[in-house]
């Protein structure tokens, strides 16, 4: 049981990286003219540009500032829609405060399609916020054009060992909650440093994400509970939508990051249509950041 724990704590420093660092400045504010008229009390979203229309959706501990480089290359020709979780850098945390986190975001995303008459757009997720993609996808499914999902899993605890289940791993998501909400996430990074003896280099990645602003610890816990307990792949066959799985790859064999590809491939094998995989060479969990040029390609693709 403890090496099944220590191999999934080293699977969260490949895909949710940013948990343990320090709370960063807030991006700048977006321009008054850019304030969508959408309220929400669980999510913000900045709204510019004109075209097909293109949802961004950040990870855990990100906001909607993540996405703004890969975004602004896409602005002349298509409208772009920027969501934050509230709770997510420095926002205000709404309803946020209490309860679940994803299932509420993704509802709230789909109510803001609908108000906004949005015509079968299209969403990009990385992260957790690849999760909420998907669970907005099978809810609506042929309102929503396609979908991409950026280094993302239905079910984070499989890209370990595929016979995982959420009762094996409820522990430790519990864990890791109760960690984050006594200890926040300033020092769950001491901790976790010092675990470096057991989760070698994956120990040492928890420390390379980029762009993320941390958060309240209450979203924080909460998100990275439910990454580990919430199992989505009984959702994929509602998917109708094609799905494009983006994530980082290296060609070193001492890389844990090589031996993913796989079981990302086998999380996703129940699709009604196969889902289209693009590696990134040489990017890890923050491959918009890591690798921007060869993402904004995948992102072209995608698109066109």
């Amino acid at each position: 049981m403890r090496r099944l724990l220590l191999s999934l704590l080293a699977i969260l420093t490949l895909v949710l990286p940013g948990l343990a660092l320090a709370q960063a400045p807030a991006p700048a504010p977006a321009p008054a003219s850019l304030a969508p008229a959408f309220r929400s009390d669980r999510i913000i979203v900045e709204t510019r540009g004109a075209g097909p229309d293109v949802i961004f959706i950040p990870g855990l501990g990100s906001t909607g500032a993540a996405w703004r480089s890969t975004a602004d290359r896409l602005e002349g020709r298509y409208r772009v829609h920027l969501v934050t979780i509230r709770g997510f850098g420095q926002t205000d945390i709404g309803a946020n405060a209490r309860g679940a986190l994803a299932a509420p975001a993704a509802l709230e995303i789909e109510r803001y399609i609908r108000e906004h008459r949005l015509s079968r757009p299209a969403l990009i997720g990385h992260s957790l916020g690849g999760q909420i993609a998907l669970r907005v996808a099978a809810d609506m499914r042929g309102r929503v054009g396609r979908v991409m999902v950026v280094d993302s899993a239905p079910f984070f605890p499989a890209l370990v060992d595929s016979r995982v289940t959420t009762r094996e791993v409820e522990p430790l998501a519990r864990l890791g909650y109760q960690a984050l909400m006594l200890f926040g996430d300033q020092a769950l990074k001491g901790q976790v440093s010092a675990l470096g003896g057991d989760l070698g280099l994956a120990g040492d990645m928890v420390f390379d994400g980029l762009g993320l602003q941390g958060g309240d610890r209450r979203v924080l816990a909460q998100g990275l509970y439910e990454a580990l307990t919430v199992d989505l792949r009984p959702r994929l066959r509602d998917v109708t939508a094609p799905v494009t799985v983006v994530y980082g790859w290296t060609r070193d064999t001492n890389n844990p990051r090589n031996r993913l590809e796989g079981l990302y491939r086998y999380g996703f094998s129940t699709l009604p249509r196969p889902a289209q995989f693009v590696r990134i060479e040489g990017a890890d969990h923050q491959v918009m950041i890591d690798q921007p040029a060869r993402f904004q390609a995948a992102v072209e693709q995608f698109l066109g």
